[in-house]
């Protein structure tokens, strides 16, 4: 039977609820997509992006607290989620986003 993402540390109703929008049902999913593509997928299901979230999500598949995230470790997870955040175009502003969705807007590169 498969785990629930709350069964990952840091985790909770909030993101299994997230994660299910995403169409994720399982902590195993969230561990065979890596944190990196199970994050992008939260982000394209219309989860808006917050780096603490994305941090959190990698020091729970590590079995780490969520503020154990520190100094030269926690800035190269910057630079990874803002890479997650212009790929999906979420780095866009709600009222970009919004007009991009009815085509008045090219997508961001």
């Amino acid at each position: 039977m498969p785990s629930p993402v709350s069964s990952i540390p840091n985790l909770g109703p909030a993101s299994e609820a997230a994660f299910a929008r995403a169409g994720i049902h399982s902590a195993e999913e969230i561990r065979a997509l890596g944190p990196d593509e199970a994050y992008r997928r939260l982000l394209r299901a219309g989860t808006q992006p917050h780096f603490i979230g994305y941090y959190v999500l990698v020091m729970g598949l590590q079995g780490r607290p969520w503020n154990d995230c520190q100094g030269e470790e926690k800035k190269a997870l910057r630079v990874r989620f803002d890479a997650i955040k212009a790929e999906t175009g979420s780095s866009r502003s709600g009222i970009e986003a919004a007009l991009n969705a009815i085509g008045v807007v090219t997508r961001a590169k």
